[in-house]
């Protein structure tokens, strides 16, 4: 069991820690709402209405509600610092929420490796680029963190990866990926009663 990395100086969380911190990763402002990078975030505001619950303004440089899923206490955030410097955030929701070990710490982002609505989910493993989990790595001291990636897919040869991120997906795209979104909250909840490995061999394998 890796333990997330704390400041000497930052107080323990008082009362009851969360079992859970499900991070949804994306950058805040309209002109980002609904994006391909925006799916982690997407997921966290699904997953905190589904539980009814939603994100509102925190003191952790992010959007915030906390939930019961059956048994499990789970503290869900949207990081409003931008991608590149989610983990001030993240470390901050943490200590807020009592979270210590990296198994509590679930983030989900968007995925250019994975074709378009494919979940991976797996523990630990390396950054592929991307800033918003280097960020995150940087601030809790491990990349041993529980990782869920949605599939955007590879932009055409024409257009640069940014550029695509950064955009909302076509029709078809977008409603394979809302599916997804149904698909990973529902992986998340096996995720908390089950465990990872239960969860994962549901959201691992490719969809019908």
């Amino acid at each position: 069991m890796v333990r997330l990395s704390r400041r000497a100086s930052e107080p323990r969380r008082r009362g009851t820690p969360a079992n859970f911190l499900v991070i949804g990763l994306g950058n805040p402002g309209a002109e980002f709402d609904h994006t391909r990078h925006n799916v982690g975030a997407d997921c966290a505001a699904r997953l905190a209405e589904r539980h009814g619950n939603g994100l509102k303004k925190g003191k952790e440089r992010a959007l915030v509600a906390e939930v019961m899923v059956n048994d499990s206490r789970v503290a869900i955030g949207f990081p409003q610092t931008y991608m590149n410097n989610s983990g001030e955030s993240v470390r901050l929701l943490a200590r807020r929420y009592g979270i210590e070990d990296a198994d509590q710490l679930v983030v989900v982002h968007d995925e250019l490796d994975l074709d378009v609505g494919r979940l991976k989910l797996k523990q630990g493993g390396g950054l592929a680029g991307h800033n918003g989990l280097r960020s995150i790595t940087q601030h809790v001291g491990t990349t041993d963190f529980v990782r869920l990636r949605i599939g955007v897919g590879k932009p055409p040869p024409s257009q640069a990866g940014r550029d695509w991120v950064l955009r909302r997906p076509g029709k078809a795209d977008a409603a394979t990926l809302d599916a997804a979104l149904d698909r990973s909250i529902e992986g998340m909840e096996q995720l908390f009663a089950e465990g990872l490995d239960a969860a994962m061999n549901t959201l691992n394998r490719k969809p019908e």
